[in-house]
Order: structure tokens, then C-alpha cells, then sequence
């Protein structure tokens, strides 16, 4: 019979949480007449996915009795549950192309559930010479060739807690400081990223997972094609009618923006990420005969025309030029806009309130928060308190 790990136990019983939310709902208990304990177990619930411990339950309870529920949420974070289930869950399809939930604790993961736990600027994930690893007895070194540290701490349960530390992303890596770039240039996210390709899939999967928009969404055919690489055919299938209507509309914005990447690649041998400095990557080079007048990429400079056009609604930081070299700077543009904090605050309301932002209520609770965010350090962990403390009534 298959052995069932403890983290897998808990993942089920969160599951099994959720579902007694639902049935809550679908029962028509009224959240209006809860009492404190009432409110102090669902607060924990949502938080932690788990039932809370007696001393848990009666401090959360004295808190939010003396009007402090966001005290409450905070002893709900101090679950170990919270790091090893809910931000694991969190973070974890961020890290594969197939947005799954069940893959093994990795670097990208670790990161970011070290950085919500020690209440780091959450807007420099994508720009951070930074990882979380453990010191823990018995668990092998960092390797930047395997994911073995972080498949050891899954396979015993460690608690993530107590046991990930932050490190120097530059040293485990071994390559510039200049050329790290937050989650990004993890380890995981450049087996799924950078691997084969054009490098193009980094851009769009970290659009997808920070700024809540896929390429569909950002599509604008009044950019200029003068950065579209060769490869891009600019009458597909013969009718250039394709490409000025549909191509252009993706790569005028997007291909600019993914000449950061020009020196990363994941190498399949090695199994790890490379980093040639001042070398432009081959992969940039893909299909140059399928339009020969196309876009040469001779450095990583990137310039973010999202700033003119439908995107501006993206609101991205005016203290930026908007124009950089390397991953490490664009990171910082992306993560710098006002789309990043409104996708992370969705993304925790999300995971905390068992639903998308459906009404106006929900909307300015997302406006408030996203404000709090912004103005409070980027704390990702303010976040997780202030949606579930605004769900624990529903």
C-alpha cells in the first residue's frame, strides 16, 4: 500500500477545510451572529488549513474580544502549517509551465515562503541576489545541478518554518550578482523557463504568475515591430495580414522586454543554469531565416513599451526610466508596478477567502489592501492577515 506522507495529511485536511466552508455556505450559517470562537477557528482555518491548537484558539479568541483580529491572523501564522501546506500551495504552480500544485518542494518555492515568513520587500522577488535553503542534519548541500535539498526536506517533513534560512543566490549559484534575479534565476525556474525555446517563455510565464495577465491580455498593435526578432514571420502562412493584426500585437511589447534573458539558458547536461556574460545566448537566434530584415539580438538591454499604449494601465513605476540591461533590473520594473501588488493581494484572497474578488465589497477590500501593501514595505504576510481577517466573517 502507498505510504502517505504527513505533508500530504495535511494537504488533505485543508482540502477537508475548504469543503466545510462550502457546506458552511450552502447550509446558510450566518457569519453575522459567530461568536469570537467561532471567528478565532475559522480565522485559523483559512490561515493555517488546520484546527488550531487550545492555546492558539483562546489567545486569537482574547484578541479579537479586544478588537485585535489582525493579532489573531498573525498567531494563526504562527501554525507551521501556514509555510509548510498554505504557502507551499501558494507558490508552488508558479514554479512548472503546467501551473500543478504537485510538484516537490524547490528553491522558487522555498524563496518565496521564506520571504513571506521574514517579511522581506516582497517587490524585489524578481530582482534579489537571495534564496532559502535549510541547515537542517542530514540534508544534502544546495546543488544548482538538483533539486536533492529541497526533495530531502519534502520527503521528511521538515518544518519549513524553522528550517529554511536566506542565502546568497550569487554563491549557490556561482554566477554575478548583477545576473541574479530573484525567483527567476532559480534553480526551478530555469528548468521550466529557460529551458530549449526562445527564452520567451520566462517573460510570459512570469507575466502570467506576477502580473496576473497572460499574453491575450496585453495584446496592443500600435507598438512599433522594429524589435521583433527573426524568427517571427511577418506574413505567416503568406498573409502578412496575420502578423500585422495578430503577431505584432504580443512581440512589439513582449520581445523587447525578453532581450533580458539574452545570456541565460538551462543546460539539459549540466542540468543547471548557465550564464554567459556578454554573450548573447544562441537560442536568440532560432529561425533567423524566417525574416532576415528582423530584430538581431546583440546584448541584454530591454526597453518596456508597455509604458506607452493599452498597458499603461499597468501603472509602472515613474521613478523608473523603464529601460535596463539584464534580468535584474527588469525584475525590478515588473515588480515595481502597481499590477504586481494588485495580483499578489488577488492571488492571497484568493487562497485565504476560497474565491475570486466578486463584488464591489471584495473589490475595495483589494484596493485597501493593495494600498496597505504598497505603503507598508511590500509585507506579504500584512496581506495574508488582511484578506483573511476580511473573509473571516463569510
Amino acid at each position: 500500500m502507498k505510504q502517505v506522507s504527513g505533508r500530504q495529511q495535511q494537504q488533505a485536511r485543508q482540502v477537508a477545510t475548504v469543503a466545510v466552508a462550502v457546506l458552511m455556505v450552502i447550509q446558510g450559517c450566518n457569519p453575522a451572529f459567530a461568536t469570537s470562537l467561532e471567528q478565532a477557528r475559522r480565522l485559523h482555518d483559512r490561515l493555517a488549513g488546520v484546527p488550531p491548537s487550545e492555546t492558539a484558539l483562546l489567545q486569537m479568541k482574547a484578541d479579537i474580544d479586544a478588537g485585535n483580529t489582525q493579532a489573531a491572523a498573525y498567531v494563526a501564522m504562527s501554525n507551521p502549517n501556514f509555510y509548510d501546506v498554505t504557502l507551499k500551495n501558494f507558490a508552488a504552480p508558479w514554479t512548472n509551465r503546467d501551473h500543478s500544485v504537485f510538484v516537490p518542494l524547490n528553491d522558487y518555492t522555498a524563496t518565496v515562503i521564506g520571504m513571506v515568513r521574514d517579511d522581506v520587500d516582497f517587490s524585489t522577488v524578481l530582482s534579489a541576489d537571495l534564496l532559502y535553503v535549510a541547515n537542517t542534519p542530514g540534508v544534502p548541500a544546495y546543488s544548482p545541478a538538483n533539486n536533492n535539498h529541497y526533495q530531502y526536506l519534502d520527503d521528511n517533513n521538515v518544518e519549513l518554518m524553522a528550517a529554511l534560512q536566506p542565502a546568497a543566490q550569487s554563491t549557490l549559484l556561482g554566477i554575478p550578482s548583477s545576473a541574479t534575479a530573484g525567483v527567476m534565476t532559480s534553480r526551478a525556474s530555469a528548468a521550466a523557463f529557460f529551458i530549449n525555446g526562445t527564452n520567451r517563455a520566462m517573460f510570459r510565464f512570469t507575466l502570467i504568475n506576477h502580473l496576473c495577465r497572460d499574453m491575450e491580455q496585453v495584446q496592443d498593435t500600435s507598438l512599433p515591430p522594429d524589435r521583433i526578432r527573426q524568427d517571427v514571420s511577418r506574413s505567416p502562412g503568406g498573409d502578412s495580414r496575420v502578423f500585422l493584426n495578430s503577431c505584432i500585437s504580443c512581440h512589439a511589447g513582449m520581445d523587447p522586454m525578453a532581450q533580458a534573458f539574452a545570456f541565460y539558458n538551462f543546460d539539459t547536461t549540466a542540468t543547471q543554469l548557465m550564464y554567459t556574460a556578454g554573450t548573447v545566448q544562441p537560442k536568440y537566434s532560432i529561425n533567423s531565416g524566417n525574416f532576415k530584415s528582423g530584430y538581431v539580438t546583440l546584448d541584454d538591454h530591454w526597453d518596456n513599451r508597455w509604458r506607452q499604449g493599452a498597458n499603461q494601465v499597468m501603472a509602472f513605476d515613474s521613478t523608473l526610466s523603464g529601460s535596463g540591461t539584464g534580468a535584474k533590473s527588469l525584475g525590478q520594473e515588473l515588480a515595481r508596478s502597481d499590477a504586481f501588488a494588485q495580483c499578489q493581494v488577488e492571488k492571497v484572497f484568493k487562497t485565504v477567502c476560497f474565491r475570486t474578488p466578486g463584488n464591489a465589497a471584495d473589490r475595495q477590500a483589494v484596493s485597501t489592501i493593495k494600498g496597505t501593501f504598497k505603503s507598508t514595505g511590500y509585507k506579504m504576510k500584512q496581506v495574508f492577515a488582511d484578506a483573511a481577517v476580511y473573509c473571516m466573517g463569510s
